[in-house]
């Protein structure tokens, strides 16, 4: 195996065609965080994205894009931002995992959303996770069914506030793939409110996020796009999400809605809808990621797995990386099991979050003022 490492963005366009139908000859590659287009945008953000191209003699039969960090630290592209990664390859390619470390310059590297069961880093995986999927193969009348069977109660209630919201706040309207840009940022808005709300850190705070997500939301293709979505009570948005496609599969990003509106559940109203314009629009798939929300086990209708693992060569940067990650992985890992430590971790992140929203309250309110007549 020849194996060349080049920055996405220095990837001529049969390289990115080849990449293209790499991704569309495997159906667990139907992911856009495994887009050639999100590698080239993160490329123009970040100067630690990389890719490298795996030539077995007879032309190229993978692509393997990642985060090199200090001390040949290796990350999976985007991070924390994103909900699945891997080798873009041909199926069934099992490299050498120690020699494409050794070709990136990588003393180690951390996974937590790989494509589960790809040979290279199979015998690396540390535990396997399900990511709950809306699936429309069949149809979203099938899909709805299935919900309905999941909890009928659920769905009942659900429909009912969605009748009260368009009752109360005017009539309801929902717009698919809208290309305003304004309307991105009142849902960016909600979503930073709901990180501080909740004691998350506000990844919006990080401009270079930002302007991803504007990159991302003006990706405009039939194998790759931005798609923005938005439920309106008259002319009042009141729930809304952004997240990136394929040609058939949409991957959750950010969903957020206008508290305001929360005796209603907008934010499940807006799925529903999301599902049938998706639907309508030849979506097969929305891949709502692994993740302890209540909400996915109620509308999913399907699972895809990932995988969380590490890989190293020896040496002293990979040894201090094992000390600081690997106990907390194992700690994140059993709270994600016990549906009781999930949520009591959860309320005290918002509780800290109330915490932390009321002293910036009140240090916004304690404006020293100055006395009459000063100057």
């Amino acid at each position: 195996m020849k194996i060349t490492v080049v920055r996405p963005g220095e990837l001529g366009e049969s390289e990115r065609a080849h990449w293209r139908a790499l991704q569309k000859a495997d159906p667990s590659l139907d992911n856009p965080f495994l887009s050639v287009e999100f590698a080239v945008a993160m490329d123009r953000l970040r100067d630690y994205v990389r890719v490298a191209v795996i030539d077995d003699g007879t032309g190229i039969v993978g692509f393997f894009p990642y985060e090199r960090h200090s001390f040949g630290i290796g990350k999976p592209l985007g991070g924390f931002l994103t909900t699945c990664h891997g080798l873009i390859s041909v199926p069934g390619l099992k490299v050498d995992v120690r020699a494409l470390l050794r070709a990136c310059r990588l003393t180690v590297y951390d996974f937590d959303h790989l494509v589960a069961g790809q040979p290279t880093f199979a015998a690396y995986e540390s535990d396997v996770r399900p990511a709950p999927v809306m699936d429309f193969t069949e149809g979203f009348d099938a899909w709805l069914e299935q919900v309905k069977a999941n909890s009928p109660k659920n769905l009942k209630t659900v429909r009912y506030k969605e009748r009260k919201l368009g009752r109360e706040q005017g009539e309801l309207r929902f717009e698919y793939a809208s290309a305003d840009p304004e309307v991105l940022r009142v849902l960016l808005g909600w979503k930073s409110d709901q990180y501080r709300r909740t004691g998350r850190v506000d990844r919006f705070a990080q401009p270079w996020i930002v302007e991803l997500i504007d990159l991302m939301h003006a990706e405009r293709s039939a194998d790759f796009s931005g798609v923005l979505t938005m439920l309106y009570a008259g002319e009042t948005p009141v729930a809304g999400h952004f997240g990136l496609r394929t040609a058939t599969t949409i991957v959750g990003w950010f969903p957020a809605y206008d508290i305001e509106y929360a005796r209603y559940s907008p934010g499940i109203v807006h799925h529903l809808r999301m599902a049938e314009a998706a639907a309508e629009a030849g979506v097969q798939m929305v891949d709502m990621g692994k993740g302890g929300k209540e909400y996915k086990d109620w509308l999913k209708s399907g699972e895809l797995y990932v995988s969380e693992g590490r890989v190293s060569r020896p040496s002293p940067a990979a040894a201090v990386h094992w000390m600081g990650r690997v106990p907390f992985n194992k700690a994140r890992t059993i709270v994600l099991d016990r549906p009781s430590l999930y949520k009591a971790a959860d309320r005290v992140l918002k509780g800290f979050g109330r915490v932390r929203s009321s002293i910036q309250q009140e240090s916004s309110n304690s404006v020293v003022k100055e006395p009459t007549g000063a100057r």
